[in-house]
């Protein structure tokens, strides 16, 4: 060995220290447990015989932010805000197990970003269409709900605007999740593929590599891409687009992966919940507003928001089904609803509109998976 380099240490002593460490995070989580079972006991005595609400959205993410502000490495910020999630859902579960509903069945990416939302420990409840994940939680057969609002490529998600129009639930939490699809069928090749099942949103997602490489193939919409890959399990020359927890939930190979059009194609889902979150910090506030047919009347809808620096995450139009041309508009904003400039913004606003509905404010999303 050369003077003055100094020698690795034993593998045998890694290891040694390493159980050490595993020993310490053992009694920490246990403690860390012990304490959130205390801060039950607290809203129990303090909320008395009515509910008690142990999942707080912006307590949540008020602690992942500042775990991940506090990350020295070398695990990303991804990685340790994943690690937290499921260390507070087993803490939950502690108190009281979490029923979500997702869209399924099992395999969807819904299912995905309800676990990544809730972490394992949740109680996850699927359902067969939007709307009946609305149902769920409105008739309190779940306590929360996760659907997809808008994709990055094929815009809103319709059935969950017209969801958030039918049922008095809040948007009480989002994120974002990155979609990655994969062609799953029995087919050996491509040329064996007749029929591909998929969500409408999926088939939009992937209509340019379909229409080069299976043109040939009927393209058949379906509720979920988790049914499409139940329904090409069992199907000959049927493929399905799908996640690749589907391909292991229905063994279904995968025939061709990464096949959506757009690299950076990510969908947003919210969590739907009876009640808003509180302040977070970092907070945004969703809305509809319809106006009257006349000249100015988007400005001045807009203008109580431009006035006090308001920031627009998102706007987007939709016809009013029951009437001809006249148009609702969805919107994101940056803030809280309780904040003060965000209140006064939001009632100048429902003085110049025809109709406003506030469907809650929540954290931004704190995981990008």
């Amino acid at each position: 060995m050369s003077e003055g380099v100094t020698p690795l240490p034993r593998l045998e002593e890694i290891r040694e220290r390493i159980d050490q460490v595993d020993q310490r995070l053992l009694e920490l989580l246990s403690e860390r447990a012990r304490l959130a079972h205390t801060v039950g006991e607290i809203k129990r005595a303090e909320d008395g015989a009515g509910s008690v609400q142990f999942y707080r959205p912006e307590r949540e993410a008020q602690v992942l932010r500042r775990v991940q502000g506090l990350n020295p490495g070398p695990l990303d910020d991804a990685s340790i805000a994943w690690l937290f999630r499921e260390i507070m859902s087993a803490c939950l579960a502690l108190e009281q197990p979490t029923r979500v509903a997702y869209l399924g069945p099992a395999g969807t990416f819904s299912q995905m970003a309800a676990l990544r939302q809730f972490g394992h420990a949740a109680e996850l409840v699927p359902c067969h269409s939007i709307p009946e994940v609305f149902r769920a939680v409105a008739s309190g057969n779940a306590a929360y709900g996760v659907a997809p609002v808008e994709n990055s490529t094929e815009g809103g998600v319709a059935q969950t605007q017209e969801a958030l129009l039918a049922h008095d639930l809040s948007i009480c939490g989002e994120l974002a999740l990155r979609i990655h699809h994969q062609l799953l069928s029995n087919s050996g090749t491509l040329a064996e593929v007749r029929r591909v099942y998929g969500h409408a949103q999926a088939l939009g997602q992937c209509r340019r590599w379909l229409d080069e490489h299976l043109p040939q193939a009927e393209r058949v919409p379906v509720s979920s891409n988790g049914e499409g890959a139940r329904l090409a399990a069992g199907e000959e020359g049927a493929a399905a687009i799908a996640p690749e927890l589907a391909a292991e939930l229905y063994q279904l190979p995968i025939l061709a992966a990464n096949i959506e059009d757009e690299a950076h194609n990510t969908t947003r889902f919210v969590v739907l919940g009876t009640s808003d979150a509180g302040p977070s910090g970092e907070d945004k506030t969703s809305l509809a507003v319809s106006t009257a047919n006349q000249p100015g009347a988007l400005y001045q809808l807009l203008k109580p928001l431009a006035e006090r620096g308001i920031s627009l995450t998102r706007i987007e139009s939709r016809p009013v089904r029951a009437r001809a041309w006249e148009y609702l508009f969805f919107i994101d904003l940056e803030g809280h609803r309780l904040e003060p400039r965000v209140a006064e913004a939001l009632r100048e606003l429902e003085q110049h509109a025809a109709w406003l509905r506030v469907f809650g404010s929540y954290p931004k999303a704190v995981l990008k998976a």
